[in-house]
């Protein structure tokens, strides 16, 4: 990147985050935000939130959030990137509407979007397009001058995103017992999906089983499993596994799930194993409930040795991944040429998303794509 900090013509950052309640009044509020259409009632949703009800009703997302919103906001000052960093969620407050009416009001009319979600996939990456597409519609009605909007790829294979991740996976494998560690295996977990989201996951040209979804985590799995070997001198056996399956049953998922996992490798005899969430950005519910909870828990029960290394969070890597990420996406609006940063052997991804990107089952409106009605 050019040594002068050029964000143009963006002024603007907005950190979009899905949003967690932070208080046991929020929980059922919160949930029927996240089930909104699909007419779950509330009973349902109390058993639901007894997973937030467990830690006092609050979600730890919101205050990772704003410990990630002041390490871009370090970052940017002490490298001299003047782009102001606001922070709107799809379910909870902050809001993201209430967000960019505050934008619109302060002047923004370039804005740069940050999505809480590294991989491509309609709930991680289209879905949230449609949120801005909705958020825009309600600040159209309202006669507001609307802001022209682009989202960040897809970082799932940036390093300042992955070498965090590898040293977390180092520092667990370190603390399991001398006697377990050089033959402990790597559960590689992230969000289980329906299988026909996955398979029709990112561009159309990569749709077929799995899709980008499962490609994308893979790649990055490989990766950090060949910085693990350099790093220890050890080749740990991995997996690819999956958590938080929600939905009907009948519905296939990916799988398979991470507490059947570690059934299957203890029965195989293996001594150990270490959890590592790659497919999240940060130590959210899904992460202290589905893996230092019922995972941990299983683990006890087998009598299996078993660590969770550490998500990415507001590691100082990740917040300068994002400003180069950034500075990647100005240099190329401007028409300049860039070389975008990856590891692995998918390269870096697309900065538009195409027409057939992640497609919903029932099409709605989709901003900062090729498809966007607010182009």
């Amino acid at each position: 990147m050019p040594d002068v900090l050029d964000a143009s013509p963006y002024d603007a950052l907005l950190l979009l985050s899905f949003g967690g309640p932070e208080g046991p009044d929020d929980v059922v509020p919160f949930l029927e935000n996240v089930t909104r259409g699909r007419g779950i009632p509330k009973e349902r949703l109390k058993e639901v939130g007894q997973h937030y009800f467990l830690f006092g009703g609050v979600s730890p997302i919101n205050d990772q959030n704003r410990a990630l919103l002041d390490a871009l906001r370090k970052d940017f000052a002490e490298h001299g990137l003047d782009l102001p960093v606001y922070w709107g969620n799809r379910n909870w407050a902050p809001y993201l509407t209430d967000t960019l009416r505050e934008m619109v009001r302060d002047g923004r009319r370039r804005i740069l979007v940050l999505a809480t979600s590294a991989y491509a996939s309609y709930s991680g990456c289209r879905q949230y397009r449609e949120n801005l597409a909705d958020a825009l519609a309600a600040l159209e009605a309202e006669g507001l001058e609307l802001p022209k909007i682009d989202k960040l790829r897809h970082y799932f294979n940036h390093p300042g995103f992955v070498e965090p991740m590898v040293d977390g996976v180092v520092r667990s494998l370190a603390e399991l017992p001398e006697e377990v560690r050089d033959a402990a295996h790597i559960a590689f977990s992230t969000h289980s999906i329906p299988t026909s989201a996955a398979d029709t996951s990112g561009p159309v040209e990569e749709h077929g089983d799995g899709g980008a979804y499962v490609r994308q985590h893979l790649d990055v799995a490989q990766v950090i499993a060949d910085a693990v070997r350099e790093r220890t001198g050890v080749d740990h056996p991995w997996q690819l596994v999956y958590q938080s399956r929600s939905g009907a049953p009948h519905i296939p998922w990916l799988e398979p799930d991470i507490c059947d996992h570690l059934e299957e490798r203890h029965a195989a005899g293996v001594p150990a194993v270490v959890m590592a969430p790659i497919g999240f950005v940060s130590d959210h519910m899904e992460v202290l409930y589905d893996l230092d909870t019922e995972a941990t828990a299983k683990a006890k029960e087998l009598g299996l040795p078993v660590r969770r290394s550490a998500t990415v969070g507001a590691d100082p890597r990740f917040a300068a991944a994002v400003r180069d990420l950034v500075l990647e996406r100005a240099a190329d609006e401007r028409g300049q040429e860039v070389a975008p940063c990856a590891l692995g052997a998918l390269g870096a991804s697309h900065n538009l998303c195409p027409v057939g990107c992640c497609p919903a089952r029932a099409p709605r409106p989709a901003a900062a794509g090729a498809d966007s009605p607010y182009a």
